[in-house]
């Protein structure tokens, strides 16, 4: 357990890149392992969430490596090909990982136990054992559904029909990922949209998907073509450096080759609501991602009601916009936002807690929180619950607060954004660790 400490700094400046995106690292290993021949990878996310699923897939049989020039190589083993690993497997703190995995494997005839830290066992997983089952998988653990949970695959899946309760993008790639094995056309319904980085990647590798109003179909036993990927570099990391920038006076600082998915933007246009200014340059495509080189320039913010329904594109984002929200004119309301309570942490209790004690004025909502303008005081030690999010958004905090902002762990930061500190130091931010 390391503590880093963020004290006031400014302006930031400077070219930089974040690691690669998080959600895309982990399909484009799922699905390298699943196609037939070798597929290549640059870019990985080499966060320790990413490197879990790499693990976990190598116990499955697949061959994965990075060569000395940063390239992942993947020798899949083909759908159907997965074999019965020899010990349970660890997730850490991955939450996307483990969902996926156990989609992945419900549908092959092997049985596979999941286990992880103790954030990762308290989170639920009966969203998605629950429609697991409908495809003839079985499963054993605790009556709560957490893990560890041991999967027993069926080896005669039935295609379902599916329509997700909640939003959620991973029981929508679980369900999917179930389907590639199952013969026939699996279906899920989803009335509220979510981020279709599944659906993208499985048609890049040339999975049939078909999308016909509110349902995705997919017809399984399609023959996987091994790629060449190119991940580009993750918004949610990005949202970091981009609201640094933006609260912190004379700042100016380009990020390279960020994702800039529909379904993954919706904080950035809610700071350009609040008067940001975040210029999009060289948009392009990538292996059927949508990409763009951000610039950012410090902003005098005002507070707005964030629309609901605009959750899903930015569920990820409302702790580092709650530290641009403190710094915003008037009030930011952020309302159904429910989910955050199953995260990594209860993230509205623990944002809500270490704002106070940072002195920033919050008011929490049982689905949410409003934020006020505020002089942030700092001096505070926050209790991160093992979530890098809340590590990084009070960090970021740190660099407008009158005394230094310190995090009790900042080793969790290492799941999604290896590097975060000494990038942050290299353009003008004061982050150390504390002894």
């Amino acid at each position: 357990m390391t503590k880093l400490s963020s004290s006031f700094a400014a302006p930031l400046r400077g070219n930089i890149t974040v690691p690669g995106d998080k959600s895309i690292s982990h399909r484009s290993l799922i699905m390298g392992t699943l196609a037939v021949g070798e597929s290549t990878i640059s870019g990985l996310l080499e966060g320790e969430d990413v490197l879990g699923t790499a693990s976990a897939l190598r116990a499955l049989g697949a061959d994965i490596y990075k060569d000395d020039n940063g390239t992942w190589h993947v020798h899949g083993v083909g759908i159907g090909g997965l074999k019965q690993p020899t010990e349970p497997l660890y997730m850490g703190n991955s939450g996307t990982g483990v969902r996926l995995m156990m989609g992945l494997v419900a549908t092959h005839p092997i049985s596979v136990s999941f286990t992880g830290d103790d954030s990762l066992t308290s989170r639920p997983m009966k969203r998605v054992t629950i429609p697991l089952e409908q495809f003839g998988a079985t499963f054993e653990g605790n009556d709560k559904g957490t893990l560890p949970i041991t999967v027993i695959g069926t080896d005669n899946p039935l295609p379902i029909t599916y329509e997700l309760p909640v939003a959620s993008a991973q029981v929508k790639s679980a369900v999917m990922l179930a389907g590639l094995n199952t013969p026939g056309r699996t279906t899920v319904i989803e009335k509220i949209p979510t981020r279709d980085h599944s659906e993208r990647i499985f048609n890049y590798f040339g999975v049939p998907v078909e999308q016909d109003g509110d349902q995705i179909h997919v017809t399984g036993h399609a023959e996987l073509k091994a790629k060449t990927m190119a991940v580009p570099a993750d918004p949610s990391s990005a949202s970091f450096l981009i609201v640094a920038a933006l609260i912190c006076e004379g700042s100016d600082i380009s990020i390279k080759n960020v994702g800039i998915n529909p379904a993954r933007t919706g904080l950035y246009t809610t700071l350009m609501e609040m008067g940001g200014d975040i210029t999009l340059e060289n948009e392009r495509q990538e292996c059927g991602e949508d990409v763009a080189d951000i610039r950012v320039k410090y902003s005098k913010l005002k507070g707005i009601k964030v629309p609901h329904e605009r959750a899903p594109s930015m569920i990820d984002e409302y702790p580092i916009l709650c530290a641009a929200a403190a710094c915003a004119s008037g009030e930011t309301i952020m309302r159904g936002i429910e989910e955050l309570r199953v995260k990594e942490s209860d993230r509205i209790s623990v944002m809500v807690e270490g704002l106070k004690s940072s002195g920033v004025n919050i008011t929490e909502h049982k689905d949410g929180m409003t934020v006020s303008n505020s002089t942030i005081k700092g001096g505070a030690i926050i209790k991160t619950e093992l979530d890098h999010r809340i590590a990084m958004s009070f960090l970021i905090l740190g660099l407008r607060s009158e005394k230094p902002i310190t995090v009790d762990d900042g080793s969790v930061i290492e799941t999604s954004f290896p590097g975060f500190v000494d990038l942050l130091n290299s353009i003008g931010a004061k982050l150390c660790p504390i002894s």
